[in-house]
């Protein structure tokens, strides 16, 4: 990877991974993308910065083309639960813009990069130790642009020999960029909420397990996925990835040995309740690390306490 694009730069991944890959590749070789360009933003103001509606395919080539990147990573899309409140949209952004970007990564003999989500599985999927390969029938809008990702990225690689790579994201944690409309948002929520007033109401019921992962994790998986030996990737699309498996009640009490005095309770929504109980418990992530070496930094306890002290640092704890 020496020029690369990417597009969703603003979004809840692509904040953090912007900032490393100018770290490592050097500010002036990672072009960051998106709808919005607001002034004073670290990734806007670091390195290029171009506005991209990814639905207008020609402005991505354009783009692609003034900066002769080589490598693309396309994190633009609407989530879970957005999506699922409006899911045409999220079919014309979450399949136009993939489609917008594949045709991008084709013309240009682009190395490739999208991510897909435990939401890409569904209710007749095993809920523990989900499989890498498995049965993914999603009821929801998301799941369905997310099976249709994973799909269309393997055609572009046997079709055209477009170098495709993703990985399965489960929900992400991060104190740098606020959450975007996931069903796993509960989990960053509950600790601004604890810094703030003490106590939070978690709108996933009691018991309802899902798969996590830090922030920093997520950012590092990607890079070396994308640094991986193309010739050691069978599955190449869509890796299991994940670092933990917690209920609400779980990250509660993590916290509670930090915040002594925090409390939750439920209010649980429906919506929300229904995109999760579609979604594994656990899930399998030995392809990942025996075909590119995935490892995760990050379990509930080391999350919790540098989760904390970064808000902390960031006056979260004095609004």
């Amino acid at each position: 990877m020496k020029k690369i694009l990417v597009t969703g730069a603003l979004g809840q991944i692509g904040t953090e991974l912007v900032m490393k890959m100018r770290e490592i590749y050097g500010n002036d070789n990672v072009i960051a993308t998106d709808l919005r360009k607001p002034e004073g933003n670290n990734v806007v103001e670091s390195g290029p910065f171009e506005l991209l509606d990814v639905t207008d395919g020609a402005r991505m080539k354009e783009i692609a083309k003034e900066y002769e990147v080589d490598t693309l990573i396309h994190l633009a899309a609407l989530l879970s639960a957005t999506a699922e409140a409006k899911p045409m949209l999220a079919w014309n952004i979450n399949m136009g813009g993939l489609v917008n970007a594949l045709e991008t990564a084709k013309e240009f003999n682009c190395k490739f990069f999208t991510p897909s989500s435990i939401g890409a599985f569904g209710p007749s999927t095993p809920k523990k130790n989900t499989p890498q390969d498995t049965i993914q029938r999603p009821t929801t809008m998301y799941g369905v642009n997310k099976v249709s990702g994973e799909l269309l990225c393997d055609y572009y690689f046997h079709k055209f020999g477009v170098d495709t790579r993703g990985v399965r994201f489960p929900g992400l944690i991060s104190y740098v960029a606020p959450p975007g409309g996931g069903t796993t948002d509960y989990a960053v929520d509950i600790f601004y909420e604890a810094l703030k007033n003490k106590k939070y109401t978690s709108y996933i019921a009691e018991g309802t397990c899902m798969d996590m992962m830090y922030m920093s994790d997520a950012v590092q998986a990607i890079i070396d996925l994308m640094e991986a030996d193309a010739s050691k990737l069978k599955h190449r699309n869509a890796f299991n990835i994940t670092a933990m498996s917690f209920e609400p009640s779980e990250i509660a009490a993590e916290i509670k040995k930090h915040i002594p005095e925090f409390e939750m309770d439920y209010d649980v929504d429906p919506m929300r309740q229904g995109i999760a109980d579609t979604w594994p418990d656990s899930i399998d992530p030995t392809a990942a690390k025996e075909e590119w070496g995935f490892k995760a930094e990050f379990d509930l306890a080391k999350m919790t306490a540098d989760m904390l002290q970064k808000l902390k640092e960031k006056g979260i704890d004095q609004e």
